[in-house]
């Protein structure tokens, strides 16, 4: 893998040096420039004109008026579309906004072709002309606006030249569409681009207030997307804003803070997309503007595809162990790449479930809050440590934010997670902006209002002509088993075809697709990488048939908001040749509560009329119909059953001693070849031999090792696991499969009258952040909490969790009593604006055994005396239960928790 730095190039006049330069990066360069400058302003208005590629129907007129305000025209074959108007910057370099004297011109051709490992297609090839004109101000400030036009639209940016710092207090630039028309936007301006969208015209707008990118505007039968690209750490997210009756809308820096940067800057590109429907869905201009990769798209850990995802049906399964397991046998058996552990997965269970899903052919990505990885000692903790666990990527949420800082966190996290070779993927996040060029290790964005809000049926039919056009959504669809009433079952597998992600999360539980078995072998069949993309037609918010094109299948998805007459599908130009295969998923009655599979053989010039449910949908795949070929979906390759267990599954060793690690290895249902099984010792540990081999194992044979594993007498004590890997060969393939012994080294046993907080924890999970030794639980990160305090009472030692929380103390069998205050602690009431109560039931266990539990427990009941007979017990487990209105304000707090030991 090679890394550079993530960079912004500032466009200066072409020299024969930089030309060369930038031809050796993969860019075609070829420019001219030209020099005007005047002395004082011109009285009367001037303009120049950059023509578009040969063959565009676009150009753009830039023009500087006698008061020396600048505008730039978006004209398609002569007629101006929209305007971007008043253009210049405030700020350190002064006032460049009005007052302006043209002081030069250079053009130039920029041309490249580049890769990508996600989006529209993973091939791309575009030319571009660009001017760069030099402006100076009254006072003497000198900038420079770079303008670009393309087949599929024209963007502008500001370059400021020198050292030092550069302030950018204000941009006055603002988009004027040449007309009223039909426009589709976002009711307001939200941090993470989760607001509602809506139809409504340019000159209503979402009434007076701000408006998130992008925002459509209709003229005629011609399209204005406009959005920002290329932004990164040295700027911050922009957005407009609008007054309700007017064409005008503004560009305003995110919360009107300054942005500074140190040398030279190049701003975001504002991008206006222009053409038909289909050039606005088909366009790459985001990407296009975008700073070149700074690593190989082709990398082999980069891999694009589709995951099973259970928190949004299944709310309380990520902290369920054996219920991820269902996921990842959901995935195994559709053949999806991949599993999501969302927000509640436990460090301690992690890597096993890893080594099960590798053997199941499954890789896995977690969950984080980005607070957890916002500083970079977080991430040189946590990356590192997700890579050894076999961990393949991470979904990192909650950035609520569009301020320089937060862009200058995405170029980091982009950097740092290139580094361990780990996909990502942005949720609660800004919006794509061309950064899955630079990086393509990134997966997708959620910043929209997807299926966690539920369904707007308007929204899911704007959303692909707006959102989806800049870079991937991770919309999470195909959700079988809830929205019922506001999209069929076959609009939401159409989802997975009319939204692009580089992630698909298809996000129902097993069970939901198990009562749609019609639906599964598309879902098999549909892949989250493309070659191609056509819109064979559409209205925004109403209708859509949208094709993408994988090898030599198109897949089309069809959907619909509300009722009306059937959806055509033509399949003129999908296939060579005559004959057409095409097989159908479609709504089963008016209802759209279950889909019906069916296989239609035609001709490659027919058009398909598919009736629809009300917020309904279909998806097609169609191939060419050849020899004996039957259908266009492709059986998923079977897996081999596999089977590893590892004994002891769980004991507590003690350092110094020898423990036998055996392995049992099955196939059920093939022979097996090159059958190596391997331990992974941790460091300092040693066995008696190494990998064992086996050469063959027929159907059902099982391979039968051990190893004598020696522990070491002055190692570190606590939890380690001793993975035996397996790697194998059958039916031509090599495959992999591990399972582990969890071996708990003890410590010395507790004597006296230890505080729990001062022992050994075998195990610790939390509802919210990490459990707390001596504070409450507080927020997300460790050590975040205030001294524990239980209705009005300070205690200095205890332990501080979040239901659903636990730890696990060693006692080694030499204590007689636990004894604890248990209760809600008040921070809860404490924070500005909540008036929520705690609710949590105060369990123990000893050895798995029930020993004592309270009542649920709210901060009205204060605190709460345990003394609990523990005579014997090794193993002490406290749990904190959230009560039974969810776990909200659960801040539980076990006070004074500390044990009577003897000498041991």
């Amino acid at each position: 893998m090679k890394l550079v730095p993530a960079f912004r190039p500032a466009f200066h006049l072409v020299t024969a040096v930089s030309a060369l330069a930038l031809a050796a990066s993969g860019l075609v360069v070829a420019g001219t420039a030209s020099a005007a400058p005047s002395a004082v302003p011109s009285t009367a208005a001037e303009s120049w004109r950059v023509d578009g590629p040969r063959g565009s129907r676009l150009d753009g007129l830039l023009s500087l008026d006698g008061a020396g305000q600048v505008t730039l025209d978006v004209l398609d074959e002569g007629d101006a579309v929209v305007s971007a108007t008043r253009l210049g910057l405030r700020g350190s370099d002064g006032d460049l906004t009005t007052g302006l004297t043209f002081a030069g011109r250079a053009d130039r051709t920029v041309s490249d072709s580049y890769a990508m490992s996600t989006g529209k297609s993973r091939q791309r090839t575009y030319t571009h002309r660009e001017s760069v004109f030099t402006f100076t101000a009254a006072d003497g400030g000198r900038f420079r606006i770079a303008v670009r036009v393309s087949d599929d639209g024209v963007a502008y940016r500001y370059l400021l030249d020198g050292p030092g710092e550069h302030r950018v207090d204000d941009e006055s630039g603002a988009w004027e569409p040449a007309a009223d028309g039909p426009a589709w936007m976002q009711r307001s301006y939200a941090v993470n681009y989760e607001a509602e969208w809506s139809t409504t015209t340019a000159a209503a707008g979402n009434g007076s207030g701000s408006v998130g990118y992008p925002v459509l505007f209709g003229q005629g039968d011609r399209y204005v997307l406009v959005t920002e690209a290329d932004l990164h750490g040295d700027y911050s997210g922009s957005h407009l804003t609008h007054e309700a009756g007017a064409l005008r809308y503004d560009v305003d820096l995110f919360e009107g803070r300054p942005v500074t940067t140190t040398g030279d800057l190049s701003t975001p590109w504002r991008v206006a997309i222009v053409g038909d429907l289909p050039g606005v869905v088909g366009s790459t201009l985001v990407d296009d503007l975008a700073t070149p990769a700074a690593l190989d798209p082709a990398a082999d850990w980069i891999r694009p595809g589709r995951s099973s995802w259970s928190w949004l049906t299944d709310g309380s399964s990520p902290r369920d162990e054996a219920r991820q397991r269902d996921f990842v046998d959901l995935s195994a058996r559709n053949g999806w790449e991949y599993v999501l552990l969302d927000e509640g997965w436990d460090a301690s269970w992690v890597p096993r479930t890893v080594r099960y899903a590798h053997t199941r052919g499954v890789d896995v990505i977690v969950w984080f809050h980005s607070r957890d990885l916002r500083t970079q000692e977080q991430r040189d903790e946590w990356l590192p440590r997700l890579k050894s666990w076999g961990v393949s990527g991470i979904k990192v949420d909650f950035m609520d934010s569009d301020s320089q800082e937060i862009h200058q966190w995405y170029d980091d996290v982009a950097r740092d997670t290139a580094r361990y070779e780990l996909m990502i993927n942005f949720h609660g996040a800004a919006l794509p902006t061309g950064l899955q060029r630079t990086w393509p290790h990134i997966m997708s964005y959620e910043a929209v209002r997807g299926m966690e809000n539920g369904i707007s049926p308007e929204r899911s039919l704007i959303v692909p002509f707006t959102r989806n056009v800049l870079g991937s959504m991770d919309f999470t669809p195909v959700v079988f088993s809830r929205d019922n009433d506001r999209t069929s079952k076959a609009q939401q597998a159409a989802m997975a075809v009319a939204y692009e992600s580089g992630w698909q999360h298809i996000s129902d539980k097993p069970e939901g697709y198990d009562d749609e078995p019609n639906a599964l072998p598309f879902l098999r069949n549909i892949p989250a990488t493309w070659d191609e993309v056509r819109l064979l037609s559409g209205t925004p918010g109403k209708d859509a048939v949208l094709a993408r094109r994988s090898g030599d299948r198109w897949f089309v998805g069809g959907m619909r908001a509300g009722s009306g007459d059937p959806l055509l599908l033509p399949l003129a130009g999908l296939t060579r040749g005559g004959k057409v295969q095409v097989d159908l998923l479609t709504d089963d009655g008016a209802d759209g509560s279950a889909t019906v599979h069916s296989t239609v053989r035609t001709t490659a010039g027919d058009t398909l009329r598919v009736p629809t449910a009300t917020n309904g949908g279909f998806v097609a795949v169609v191939c060419a119909a050849t020899g004996g070929r039957e259908s266009c979906l492709d059986p998923v390759e079977a897996r081999p059953d596999a089977t590893i267990a590892v004994e002891p599954a769980e004991a507590d060793v003690e350092p110094g001693s020898t423990v036998e690690v055996r392995a049992a290895f099955t196939v059920a249902d093939r022979a097996v070849t090159r059958v190596r099984l391997t331990p992974d010792l941790p460091e300092g540990w040693t066995a008696d031999r190494g990998t064992r081999t086996v050469a063959r194992l027929g159907a059902g044979e099982t391979a039968e090792v051990s190893w004598q594993v020696q522990v070491p007498a002055d190692g570190a004590t606590g939890t380690f696991e001793v993975p035996v890997d397996v790697a194998y060969r059958a039916s031509g393939h090599e495959y992999v499969a591990a399972s582990q012994a969890t071996l708990w080294v003890t410590p010395p046993a507790p004597s006296g009258s230890p505080y729990v907080s001062d022992l050994d924890w075998t195990e610790q999970s939390n509802g919210y952040g990490p459990v707390e030794r001596d504070r409450s639980n507080g927020e997300a990160a460790g050590g975040d909490g205030n001294p524990l305090r239980i209705a009005g009472v300070t205690y200095a030692k205890g332990v501080g969790m979040h239901a659903t929380g636990s730890v696990t103390a060693w006692l080694g069998g030499t204590c007689t009593a636990f004894t604890a205050q248990v209760g809600i602690d008040d921070e809860v009431l404490d924070k500005p604006g909540d008036t929520g109560v705690g609710s949590v039931r105060f369990a123990v266990y000893g050895d798995g055994e029930p020993l004592a539990e309270t009542p649920v427990l709210s901060n009205d009941d204060g605190a709460v005396a345990l003394d609990v007979d523990v005579t014997g017990v090794r193993r002490l487990r406290l749990v904190a239960d959230e009560g039974s209105d969810g776990k909200n304000f659960d801040h539980a707090d076990w006070a004074d928790a500390r044990v009577e030991c003897g000498q041991g």
